[in-house]
Parts: structure tokens; sequence; C-alpha cells
């Protein structure tokens, strides 16, 4: 059993978890933390039995020796209570004259911290952001609160304090340069309010008013800071808040971002220059919600938005071409194969149906002619056949990569040759970029059926090796994503953990928000496999992850999910269904047996073995011996995976103790 330590905040240990999901470790009185906590003050040194009885008694009883040893033999057996009687211990060990604590730096919460803020002064100002979001939220309190006056407790109580009041200045900073300014005021306010004598947070919050346009509320908390300094302290205020309030006077340039200057500037010149109904304005526009998509949240359901109404804009010119690039011009990377808008999405398919239609002939007629000419310059080659430009068909590739992607988890066989001519049309004319959105299509097509995970794991490493070489970061996250579930799906999970942390990497220093969604998602599967993990800790992990989902913007993702996460653990443990709805997955997670024979197949995605999992056992229960068959026939071609885990979100257990329960 792991064991993780808590200190920003009173003192805990837990079992597992070191955020506090995994089961909090009883340690009996005061006397016994404050052994604990003094360990975990020295950091893994060894401290002398003599300082533990001079630190916990002002003046030492007869047997604080005694009562020290006492106290130790109790933490012991409360962090190693599976140790055999008479093993040496391992987590608080003897060693010549005293005590230490073994304890990775992982596994303390400060240690962690530490090293989070550290880690955030290389990132890039969206990484580190929510970097320190994530540290700044492991605080539960003051540092060692319940030993607020222990004398040696008191440096490290400081040195904690100080280094967090860093990390909340160093958030804000992160916010102002991603250009949050409005974002950042409220806590700068409280953080000001609370340390008034910090100038760093004052000139944050003064720049924070001034960047959100209010000039008079920054100069105004520019003067209340230096009252404070000079009326209290009997100082000036440092050369950081006069240049400030300087240039505020002044309406500086410097105040602003470069990124913000360099934004406001172009977007002038653009507004400018260029006609609001220009067609070259509604190209543009594509490019920006296909950055906007890429933030997350209500960035990425804008984006769903503005882009049916830029298709439809395009559209009323009557130009198939530039509604062509209109729509083949949104290749964001899609990694779930459920669709976040149904009606949006059939929408941009029947657009798309459209525009192909009013094209030059598609590429069978080309392929076949191509084929009969000799080898040579392509473009050469289609001018004297008389047949489309590369250009030309690069932007049917586009649009049937487009189908293939929009048209996801439909089952339909339209989009499955959309998908193959895709990615056909893609290879002839080796183009990477074209052929990494052809492969998102192909993807998208691959999760239909059951036993798909080696196909997925092939397009997510041929994504990962071309993105890579030619610099689609974009579609270089995808592939790993990709494989982090393929590879889930065949329990190859050592492989899976590599995928996520670069795909982590990779969103850290691009700014890619939603992949942290997944990665946090299959890390609460990795808990979830893993035996040891008990059923409480990994239902807690599951709905921390579920508010994640709270603002990414992706509905096609989250409806159902935690229920349905939860449904397949507890029948993969064997533990009490705990009856909560499933959304969409409901009828096929928990089917009534007067429904059984007339239960359509589970939807086509990545949850369809575990679905069929859980129809073959309710089918079983039921003695509807055609449902069994039914579920054992789609199970088969999923022997050799993990059913569910190819989501790389849940899983319900490998499909062959299925099949064995089902009979194969």
């Amino acid at each position: 059993m792991s064991v993780t330590f808590g200190v920003l905040g009173p003192v805990v240990a837990w079992k597992g978890a070191w955020d506090g999901a995994g089961d909090r470790i009883a340690l009996k009185g005061p006397s016994h933390r404050a052994v604990l906590a003094r360990l975990l003050v020295a950091r893994g040194r060894v401290v002398p039995v003599g300082t533990l009885v001079d630190d916990l008694w002002v003046a030492p009883p007869a047997g604080a020796v005694a009562a020290v040893r006492t106290f130790v033999a109790a933490l012991r057996r409360a962090l190693e209570p599976d140790r055999p009687r008479r093993a040496p211990a391992t987590v608080l060990v003897t060693e010549g004259p005293g005590y230490a604590l073994r304890a990775d730096p992982a596994a303390v919460d400060a240690r962690r911290f530490e090293q989070a803020v550290s880690d955030a002064g290389a990132l890039p100002p969206a990484a580190a952001l929510s970097r320190l979001d994530t540290a700044l939220g492991w605080w539960r309190g003051p540092a060692y609160a319940d030993f607020a006056d222990a004398p040696w407790a008191a440096a490290d109580r400081a040195r904690l304090a100080e280094l967090r009041l860093h990390a909340v200045e160093r958030r804000a900073a992160a916010r102002l340069d991603l250009g949050l300014a409005a974002e950042a005021v409220p806590d700068l306010d409280a953080h000001t309010g609370r340390h008034p004598w910090r100038e760093e947070g004052w000139r944050l919050l003064a720049l924070a008013l001034y960047r959100s346009g209010r000039q008079g509320e920054a100069l105004a908390v520019l003067r209340r800071a230096r009252l404070l300094l000079v009326d209290q302290l009997g100082v000036d205020p440092g050369p950081a808040l006069r240049r400030l309030e300087t240039d505020i006077l002044h309406q500086t340039g410097d105040l602003d971002t470069p990124a913000a200057r360099v934004w406001a500037e172009a977007a002038s010149t653009y507004d400018r220059l260029v006609a609001g109904g220009s067609r070259t304005r509604l190209e543009s526009t594509v490019g920006l919600l296909r950055d906007l998509a890429m933030t997350g949240g209500g960035g990425l359901a804008a984006a769903r938005e503005q882009r049916t109404a830029s298709i439809e804009a395009a559209e009323q010119l009557g130009d198939p071409l530039l509604t062509a690039r209109v729509i083949g011009g949104y290749d964001v990377p899609a990694l779930w194969p459920r669709s976040d808008d149904p009606a949006r999405a059939a929408a941009v398919v029947a657009a798309t149906e459209r525009t192909l239609a009013a094209l030059p002939p598609g590429d069978h007629e080309t392929t076949r002619t191509l084929a009969a000419l000799p080898s040579g310059d392509h473009e050469a080659t289609r001018a004297l056949a008389g047949l489309p430009s590369g250009d030309h068909e690069a932007t049917r590739a586009r649009l049937l990569a487009t189908i293939a992607v929009e048209s996801r988890g439909t089952g339909a066989p339209r989009p499955l040759e959309a998908a193959r001519e895709a990615e056909a049309i893609a290879r002839r004319l080796d183009d990477p970029a074209l052929l990494a959105f052809a492969l998102n299509g192909a993807f998208m097509q691959a999760c239909r059926g059951t036993g798909t995970a080696p196909r997925r794991a092939a397009i997510g490493t041929e994504l990962v090796d071309l993105a890579g070489r030619h610099g689609l970061v974009s579609f270089q996250v995808l592939g790993h994503l990709v494989r982090m579930q393929a590879r889930s799906g065949l329990a190859d999970f050592a492989a899976a953990d590599r995928d996520a942390a670069a795909a982590e990497d990779l969103a850290a220093r691009h700014e890619r928000p939603l992949v942290g969604v997944f990665t946090a998602w299959y890390r609460v599967l990795r808990l979830a496999v893993a035996e040891s993990a008990p059923l409480p800790v990994v239902e807690r992990a599951y709905r921390a992850a579920a508010t994640l989902l709270d603002d990414a913007g992706m509905p096609g993702l989250s409806d159902g999910l935690l229920p349905l996460a939860l449904r397949c653990l507890r029948v993969w443990r064997d533990a009490p269904d705990d009856g909560a709805d499933c959304g969409p997955y409901e009828p096929w997670a928990r089917p009534a047996p007067a429904t059984l024979a007339t239960l359509p197949d589970p939807p086509a995605g990545l949850f369809t073995e575990a679905l069929w999992c859980l129809v073959g056992r309710a089918a079983l229960a039921a003695g509807d011996r055609a449902t069994v068959a039914r579920a054992r026939v789609a199970l088969t071609p999923a022997a050799g995976e993990w059913a569910g885990a190819g989501s790389a979100l849940l899983t319900v257990g490998p499909v062959a103790d299925h099949l064995r329960r089902l009979g194969r």
C-alpha cells in the first residue's frame, strides 16, 4: 500500500492518492501527528529521539523517551498495516540515534507544490496557469495548521506561506499574459487585502484593472498602496510601482502585452482594409474558428455555432470552391466518436455533399485514368488528360474527410466510403496536412463494431510519425491520444502511459487545454485496473475527473459518461448497482429482460464492447439465449481486448472473461 502525506493544512496521511481522494489513515492523538509532522519537516533526515522529546514537551516527563517510541510504533502500524511481524519498517525507519520518514518527495503535498511552482516558471502562460491553479488547489489551510505554535514548524510554515503567495502572483501574471485581465482582478483584490505589504500584488492588480479598461481604478489602487506603504511602514513604493503609475498616467503602450498589441494592431488594420462582406474575410473567419475550437470550453461551443453560420454565408455567395474552402478549412482534430451537436453536424454534412456535387468530377474517374498514363509530373499528367488539378483533388479530399469526421457514430456506409477515398487522394498527392486530416476521418470510421483497437493503434502511430515530421502539432497530439486509447484497449498500459505523457507535454507547450480532460480520465482508468485500488477510491477519482467536463464544451463525451463508468466499474468488481441513470447508454447499461429480444445493437463508438458485455450479462441472467448468442458473436472479434478500455475512460474488464461467462 502506498502512503501519501499532507501538510498544506492539518497534517494528514492517506492510503494511495496524495490529493485526498484516498482513504485517510487514522493517526490517533495529537502527539502521534506531532511526531509525524516533525519527521516531515525534517524532509527525510534523521531526527534524534532527544530532539523529538524536546520538541514535543516544554518540560519532558520522566517517561518521554518511552512515549516517543510508543508513538512511533503506533505510527508504523498505521502507515504499514500489512507489514509482517518483525519485518523492518520501510516508511518510518529507525536510523542511528533516531527516526526518519522515508517518503518519496512526490508523496508529500508540500514537496509536490514546490516542484509545481518551480516547473511553472519554465512553461508558457496557459500551461503555467493550469499548473498553478492545480497546485494552489492542494492547500487545505495554513501549512501545518495544527502546529501553528510549534517552534520546529515555524520556518517551514513561513517558507511555504511565502511560496504560496508567490504562486498566487505568478498565476495572476499568467492570466495577464493570456489577456485574462478581468478574470485576474477578483483574486488580486482579495490577495492585496490580506497581504497589503506585497508590492507585486498591488502592481498586478493595478495592471489588471488598467487592461480591463478601468484606468481610474488602477490609479486609485496605486495611490492606496502608496498610502499604506508610507503611512504604515515609512517607505516609498518601489521602482516597479512608481514606473507603472507613470506609464498609466501617460498611457504607455508597454502596458499591454506584446501579443495583445500585435493582435489589436492587426485586427484594426484588417477591419480598416478588408471589406466586411468580402470573401477574404469569410475565409479568414474559418482560421479564427479553428483556433477558437482549440481553446476548449466556451470556445469550442462557439466555434461549432459560428462554423455553420460561415458555411451558410459561403453557400449564399454561390461559389462552390469558396464554400469548399470554408468547409474544409475547419480541420480541427476530433477524438471522440460521438457528436457534440448531431443537428449541426448533419447540417455540415448536408452542405458538404451539396458542395461536392458542384465540384469537378470525382476521383474514381481520375484514379482510373491516371493509372493508365505514364508516371511523372502529376500536374502535367492531369493537364494532358484533361483531369482536375491537384488543388481540386485536395479540395475534394478535404470535403470527404469532413463527411467522415462529422458523421461520427452514425454507422452509415457513406462516411466509411468517404474516409477511404479521402485517404487515397491524400496519399496520392503526398500532402502531409491533408493526409493527417484524412486519417482523422479514417479513425472516426474505425470506431464502429468491435475489436478495432489494432486498426486504431496503427492510425495513431501513423499520425504521430507524420505530424511529428511535418510540425502538425494538433494532429501529433491527436495521434498520441488515439494511440493511448487503442493501447488501453489492448491492455498495453505502459505504452499508453507514454502516449498520455507525450500528449500532455505537447499540450503544455502549445496551449491545448482539452488534452488534460482525456489524460485525467485515463489516469482514473489506470487506477481502476489496479487490483489494489479500493472501489470507493476509484469512484471518488471518477467523480473528481467528471468535474473537468463541466466547462469542456463536449456534451457528446460527457453525457452519461460518469454513471456509465461507475456502472462498468461496479459490474466488473461484482459490487451492488448504484442505479444511476446512464443517459444515452441506459438501454444497454441496464436492459430490462422484456426488451432484450428487440434491443438494437449498441451505438457505434468506443464503448461498444463494454455495452455488449452489459447486455450479455443481462441476457444471461434473464435466460435469453438468443441475445447471449448475439453478444457472444459481437464480442468475439475483441477477445484479446479489455471491454471499454479502448476509450481510455472506463472498463468492465477483459472481454475474454465475459466470453467465458457467455459460454464461448
